[in-house]
């Protein structure tokens, strides 16, 4: 165990994560053993638990380590649920993910970002994640999944993702556009019923694909 690398990972669970109201101890023993150095790009190895998104190719990102907790505690994961990720990165959401659900289907649009995932993920190893390499615009399905993650926004809010959920089931999602857009947890309540929570404000990348605003016009 080199005791560097494990001071880094404590002060990010204790000076970001915790710092920004993540206190289930659950999420943060996951963010605390699930290790993030090795799904970081080599170039960016010695900012692996920096407080910011760490790039990846095609202009993607890790996500902020006390975002990734704020996500997860909002989930409320359990070991029965299915759950649906779109956009997987390096990886690394999709292992924390994994750790508590019994299953993630995690959707990548870009095939060499969900075969650098998959390498990654069966090295650890992690069992229980399928990656695709797929376009998530284009799903078309209903009643699926327990819960719904998108770590990547929506300039404009998609129904698509609600329409997959069970009853029940929550998506975690980011809507608007920069400067100010905000992460919601929808839950399904009913067959046509959705209930809408609004968490916190961030700013992320927007899904590739994913409609935009319509530009105004004079």
């Amino acid at each position: 165990m080199n005791p560097n690398l494990e001071a880094a990972r404590r002060q990010m669970i204790e000076q970001q994560v915790r710092a920004w109201e993540v206190l289930d101890d659950h999420v943060l023993e996951i963010l605390a053993t699930v290790p993030r150095e090795r799904f970081v790009p080599e170039a960016y190895r010695d900012v692996a638990f920096a407080d910011t998104e760490i790039p990846l190719a095609h202009g993607q990102c890790m996500l902020a380590p006390k975002v990734e907790g704020r996500i997860l505690q909002a989930l409320a994961l359990g070991r029965e649920d299915e759950v649906l990720e779109v956009g997987t990165g390096s990886g690394f959401f999709t292992a924390c993910l994994a750790r508590v659900a019994s299953h993630v289907r995690s959707l990548e649009i870009f095939p060499d970002l969900a075969q650098g995932a998959a390498r990654t993920l069966n090295s650890i190893p992690v069992t229980n994640v399928t990656v695709e390499a797929a376009d998530a615009t284009t799903l078309d399905e209903s009643g699926l999944y327990d819960a719904i993650v998108l770590t990547a926004s929506l300039p404009v809010y998609d129904p698509r993702f609600q329409r997959a959920l069970r009853r029940g089931g929550r998506l975690f999602v980011v809507t608007g556009t920069a400067p100010v857009m905000q992460a919601r947890l929808v839950t399904r309540t009913a067959d046509d019923q959705w209930v809408t929570e609004t968490l916190f404000e961030t700013v992320i990348p927007p899904l590739i694909n994913a409609a935009v605003p319509d530009a105004f016009r004079f």
